[in-house]
């Protein structure tokens, strides 16, 4: 699909419903979430019975399959990092006589973060919680940096959070997919863990009672005290290990 023919072709939304089969192997579930590239199912494999997740995207942000092409290549490169969802295959449909692609992932159980943090009193964590949160994505970044890529789209809302109790266990959804600076995206990454960080301790409103173990973390939120403090993901990850578990955490 190229030329005008390619510009015409927009849809901005899909519309699934439960039962709708894909590709002739699986079995659309429920909606599971809608972004600027496409949107995701969950969905089931219909001889296996085994539940997975279709990431459709809209014809107009995969103009000659690029965009596809490149995201499945990229979490297929990131296969050993246990913190993203695991790519399976490519599958094509048509769409109202359009032909759009589906990609075929592993489906994770668990709450969005988002979500998760309205199980909590004030709908925040502890400091040794969120300590152990940050510590873990951490971990899952670095291997991805250490790659010498980047997810680029960190918020609440693209982290799954499956289990939690001596530590969490997490995924990452929607990695950024496409041309950028890796340097100044790094840099973004640490920024916005911190601010996921602060996010879940309760913001601006419980920041100034928090602990100094915490402030030296969040460094107020500024960009540039946080990456002369952090300059890589690593020295993140190392602060985190060199902790002082003092009383101070409580």
């Amino acid at each position: 699909m190229g030329g005008k023919r390619a510009l015409k072709a927009v849809i901005d939304a899909f519309d699934f419903t439960t039962g709708r089969k894909i590709a002739g192997k699986y079995e659309v579930l429920s909606l599971l979430g809608a972004g600027w590239e496409g949107e995701v199912y969950k969905i089931c494999e219909i001889r296996t019975g085994i539940e997975r997740a279709a990431k459709l995207f809209f014809p107009q942000r995969n103009i000659g399959n690029k965009t596809a092409k490149s995201y499945a290549q990229k979490l297929h490169k990131l296969r050993q990092v246990p913190i993203l969802i695991q790519y399976h295959t490519e599958e094509i449909l048509l769409v109202r006589k359009i032909p759009i692609t589906v990609l075929i992932s592993e489906y994770v159980e668990g709450d969005l973060l988002s979500e998760f943090l309205k199980k909590f009193p004030g709908e925040r964590l502890h400091p040794f919680q969120a300590l152990h949160l940050l510590y873990a994505l951490t971990c899952g970044i670095e291997e991805i940096h250490l790659l010498n890529e980047i997810h680029g789209d960190l918020h609440t809302d693209n982290i799954i959070v499956n289990r939690y109790g001596l530590e969490f266990e997490v995924k990452l959804l929607d990695l950024f997919n496409g041309p950028f600076p890796k340097k100044e995206t790094r840099q973004q990454d640490i920024c916005e863990l911190i601010r996921i960080f602060y996010d879940t301790l309760g913001g601006a409103k419980r920041y100034s009672k928090m602990p100094a173990t915490i402030k030296e973390i969040c460094c107020g939120l500024k960009r540039s005290l946080i990456l002369d403090r952090f300059r890589t993901i690593s020295h993140l990850r190392e602060h985190l290990e060199s902790l002082d578990w003092s009383s101070d955490m409580y």
